[in-house]
């Protein structure tokens, strides 16, 4: 008896092991991010003063090292974001990157460590195996507070870490498994010795009594979440899996719950299903809180555009403060139901407010702050909601009710640049044209690093240059653009070759893909300080640009990709 408390304190102890670890990981990145965000501000900073921006462009050997073989690196030779398809209709997903992987590999040890460190391997078998059950019992029900929280669009880490969503997804993906295959590991260690020793029959009639019924049912909706996830099934039927997955999760959960209350793991589910009420509970109060207002809710005019597009503008029933990199998630209930997808914010139209001015039924002036009164967003045409929206848009053009969750993202700072290269491909050109604009009104000010910047737009058709015509003809207005900005756009399937006419020097249109290394290479060549490559687009294109910024010798570039993967 003494021997077996020796070892539930051992595993309390191995428990609070994995969250110092994870803490200790989470101190590390902080460290590391608050270092990046505290020289990109001194390199801003430094702009004012020596407008040549020189130092900046010397690169940092161990840097560029650093970013060549793990910051930047794909697992393999280049791919990353390009997905794998057996054909059309079966997609494998991507591949993580190298750092990815390392931080993968490393829950994978931790947890295969702490699993079996410090049994008596030279015990009886029916002792080791009890001691392995409850081992991998309490790692998976402890594991389960970061699962959830990592699922979460509140995660809290995602601002304070600056890691994107997408990152956390994956890790929860990843941990997820780990879960499912410690907990099949506590059932096997169980099952195992006791029918060695009583048969199968005694071993159906314990796993009828109320304990062991709800760590079996745990472990089948486990299972079911397991089989259902490969990205295969995920992509082919993602709303089924969305709805199925919460409801497994759940009922998981609840099994659990009354299977551990006996032991000290509980307090951990007791944590992670805390925090994963309050998340959701937070969520619905934003969703309440932006979209109803004195009477006023959030509507969305849709516009059907040439190429299978739709530009959605949306009336906001309270302003919110834009800033560019943002994004939302867009529930339309007469089209979605209650689901919600997310898309990043192209264009915002904001109004000037003062309240002492507001009061007095004078125009705001003074004093003004500006908030985002309307938004839009551009959705290309795919399946699912985006189909339907689509269709509804050509039937029925006008306002329909709408609700938006957010804003999220806004992770990245283009402002300490003295060269941006942005490529955008498709419907990407959303997250650059927030960017272009702030960085011009910052070039204006005086307020960024900005001497260059140069935009690679890649189209299918001519027509698809309407998508943003109202957005970019306000940009080519904007004072000081002939001075920062340059519009490279290229046409990869025009109908006519005279439709590709660049129509000044700073605007220009070529037929064809670009060359991407030429064109990193060049503005790598002419720079001005730091240079930042954002990418926005197809996994092949961001992998074609991610190998151009990795082969780039001789100077500072920093590669940043948008990317939301699912």
């Amino acid at each position: 008896m003494a021997f077996d408390k020796w070892y539930d304190m051992l595993n309390d102890e191995l428990c609070y092991a994995t969250l110092w670890i994870m803490a200790c990981m989470i101190v590390i990145i902080f460290a590391w991010q608050t270092s990046l965000q505290l020289s990109s501000h001194l390199r801003r900073l430094a702009t004012f003063t020596d407008h040549s921006q020189q130092y900046h462009r010397i690169p940092d050997s161990r840097m560029v090292w650093l970013k060549q073989h793990l910051l930047y690196a794909p697992l393999l030779r280049t791919r990353h974001n390009e997905e794998w398809q057996l054909s059309r209709a079966i997609n494998m997903g991507t591949l993580p990157s190298r750092l990815h992987t390392f931080l993968l590999t490393l829950f994978v040890v931790m947890n295969v460590a702490l699993c079996t460190t410090t049994l008596p391997y030279a015990s009886e078998e029916s002792t080791v195996a009890g001691l392995i059950r409850n081992r991998t019992g309490y790692m998976a029900t402890v594991n389960l507070f970061p699962l959830l929280v990592m699922a979460g669009r509140n995660n809290p880490l995602i601002p304070l870490l600056r890691v994107s969503f997408d990152t956390w997804n994956l890790i929860h993906r990843w941990l997820g498994r780990i879960v499912v295959l410690e907990a099949l590991a506590h059932v096997i260690a169980w099952l195992v010795p006791k029918v060695q020793q009583h048969g199968w029959s005694t071993a159906f009639r314990v796993l009828g009594k109320p304990f062991m019924f709800n760590g079996l049912m745990c472990m089948l909706a486990m299972l079911v979440i397991l089989v259902q996830s490969p990205s295969p099934i995920r992509h082919a039927f993602y709303e089924t899996f969305l709805h199925l997955h919460i409801a497994l999760a759940c009922i998981a959960i609840g099994f659990i719950w009354h299977h551990v209350y006996r032991y000290s793991c509980r307090y951990y589910l007791y944590a992670a299903v805390a925090f994963w009420a309050c998340e959701r509970l937070t969520r619905l109060l934003i969703l309440v809180y932006r979209n109803y207002s004195a009477g006023h809710h959030t509507t969305a005019t849709l516009e059907p555009l040439p190429g299978d597009a739709v530009r959605v503008t949306l009336s906001l029933a309270r302003p919110w403060t834009f800033s560019p990199g943002q994004y939302l998630f867009l529930y339309i209930p007469s089209i979605s139901g209650w689901t919600s997808h997310p898309f990043s914010v192209a264009w915002s139209e904001t109004t000037t407010l003062n309240p002492n001015l507001l009061e007095k039924g004078l125009e705001p002036t003074t004093q003004p702050t500006e908030k985002a009164t309307s938004i839009s967003l551009l959705i290309r045409r795919r399946t699912g909601f985006t189909d339907r929206l689509y269709k509804a848009a050509l039937s029925n053009p006008g306002s329909v009710s709408a609700l938006v969750e957010g804003p999220y993202g806004n992770l990245h700072s283009l402002d300490s640049y003295g060269t941006l290269l942005l490529f955008a491909g498709g419907v990407g050109i959303t997250h650059c044209l927030p960017f272009i604009r702030h960085l011009i009104q910052g070039f204006n000010e005086g307020t960024v690093a900005a001497r260059r910047v140069t935009l690679v737009w890649i189209i299918q058709s001519p027509e698809h240059l309407e998508w943003i015509r109202p957005w970019m003809t306000s940009i080519l207005g904007m004072e000081g653009r002939r001075e920062l900005l340059q519009i490279k756009l290229f046409v990869t399937r025009p109908r006519n070759p005279r439709d590709v006419q660049s129509p000044s020097a700073t605007v220009q249109m070529f037929s064809g893909r670009p060359d991407t290394r030429t064109l990193v290479e060049g503005e790598a060549w002419t720079q001005v300080g730091a240079m930042g490559v954002v990418v926005c687009g197809g996994g092949a294109l961001s992998d074609d640009v991610r190998k151009c910024c990795r082969g780039v010798r001789g100077s500072t570039v920093y590669y940043i990709e948008e990317a939301f993967s699912w």
